[in-house]
């Protein structure tokens, strides 16, 4: 073994060996230049134009661009009519709009633990979950994985529900060849500065149901009934945000979406290549990611998980694999540890005050037997102690060469768990 970069050997990865992303190219230019140089700096043509490619993308009858993912989710959730008091199942593992989104309409999140091995919702906990006063369920495909929807949707049909697909991870993910985004009533994507549909912000709201699409649209603009483009009074029949996307980011959206099939391929080949060159570090203590049958996984993130029975370590887990985390990105990987902590262990619903007074969960005492125990969502926690992730670094312009230097980098720290000393190595300034 050659020394570890941590302790003063060579990084396994060059500076400068990885591509950031997006990939920019002259159409990305050529097409936002356009839009700067137009007169529609806001909600405009670009817009109009981007909600129908990516409709007819995802195969969606319905679509509204957004600021953000978390826009996209609030409007998901107003579509399906929640509203004070109702309460919400999501997973007990996610980004933190998964469940805040639900807040925002002062609904009330109720907790499901995850499937250790996909790290989505664990669909049979689904039925032990639902409460009289639930209303929806918000099904996130975490990592580029689809959810498994056909046990979700049974569940969901069986007890009346509403189903909000949170895809901001996964679009062209594929559950028995259908793409995520059209099994529940709506859904949400994001195209942030890290999803593989990048413009930097914004997102998509999506449905088959034109009044679940008119609902959602009012939110969206003000509480207002006519959308930018239509004659409008200023009339304000709800309470509304302004959650519109603008010309500019759309431009840019647009011209990212007419290459994001390839993107798809070649984010799943470099992700296949890696795992393969990795994948004897299954005997060391590393739990490695997979693809179970009858899904395309569209790996958003390659994610492990490190065994701890296995490392040898006996303190907490997130201090061993903090140091291992380090250790790779001395190497000069681009690694990540995207949750440290599970949605119930957050200070926002923790304390049960999101809006003073106790509400939402004082609503007509809508909160009474609604607990968030962390100790109850054990692989949630495992998982959020033990992973560790690598997502951009896997994307174009990136290839078989750059895919050779990450495994090299992985397999020099992850398969000699024994030389990771946490005390010192967590001590240090990476």
């Amino acid at each position: 073994m050659s020394k570890l970069a941590i302790y003063g050997g060579k990084p396994a990865v060059p500076a400068g060996a990885v591509k950031p992303w997006p990939l920019i190219e002259k159409t990305d230019e050529d097409m936002v230049l356009a839009a700067l140089r137009s007169n529609h700096h806001f909600f405009g043509p670009e817009c109009m134009a981007l909600q129908e490619e990516f409709a007819a993308w995802n195969g969606n009858k319905y679509c509204i661009t957004t600021n953000s993912g978390t826009a996209a989710l609030h409007m998901s959730l107003v579509g399906c009519g929640v509203g004070a008091g109702d309460h919400v199942l999501v997973s007990a593992y996610s980004w933190s709009a998964s469940a805040t989104c639900i807040l925002h309409h002062c609904a009330i999140p109720v907790f499901v633990d995850i499937d250790f091995d996909t790290v989505n919702m664990d669909v049979n906990k689904i039925e032990a979950a639902i409460t009289p006063r639930t209303k929806a369920i918000i099904a996130v495909h975490l990592h580029g994985l689809a959810l498994d929807m056909e046990k979700l949707m049974a569940v969901a049909r069986k007890h009346k529900l509403m189903v909000v697909e949170d895809a901001c991870q996964s679009p062209g993910a594929l559950f028995k060849n259908r793409k995520v985004g059209t099994f529940g009533d709506c859904a949400a994507f994001s195209m942030a500065h890290n999803k593989t549909l990048c413009s930097g912000e914004g997102g998509f709201f999506v449905t088959n149901d034109p009044q679940k699409h008119e609902k959602a649209k009012q939110l969206w603009s003000f509480g207002e009934t006519k959308a930018p483009g239509e004659k409008r009074d200023y009339h304000a029949h709800m309470i509304g945000w302004m959650y519109r996307n603008n010309d500019i980011l759309a431009a840019f959206g647009r011209s990212q979406l007419k290459k994001l099939d390839y993107h798809l391929k070649v984010q799943k080949e470099n992700a296949l290549n890696f795992h393969e060159q990795i994948k004897h570090l299954a005997s060391k203590g590393i739990i490695l990611p997979f693809e179970p049958a009858g899904y395309n996984h569209t790996w958003y993130e390659y994610v492990v998980r490190l065994d701890m029975d296995k490392t040898g370590w006996k303190g907490d887990p997130g201090v061993f694999r903090d140091a291992v985390n380090k250790a790779l990105m001395k190497e000069g990987m681009r690694t990540a540890i995207w949750q440290r902590m599970i949605l119930p262990e957050m200070t926002v619903f923790r304390n049960k005050n999101a809006y003073g007074l106790g509400v939402p969960w004082s609503v007509d005492n809508a909160g009474e037997g609604v607990e968030y125990i962390p100790e109850q969502y054990s692989n949630a926690i495992r998982h959020s102690r033990t992973h560790i992730g690598i997502n951009m670094p896997l994307r174009a312009p990136n290839g078989p060469e750059t895919i050779k230097l990450l495994a090299e980098a992985y397999c020099k720290v992850l398969g000699n768990l024994d030389q990771i000393d946490p005390e010192k190595i967590n001590k240090m300034d990476i």
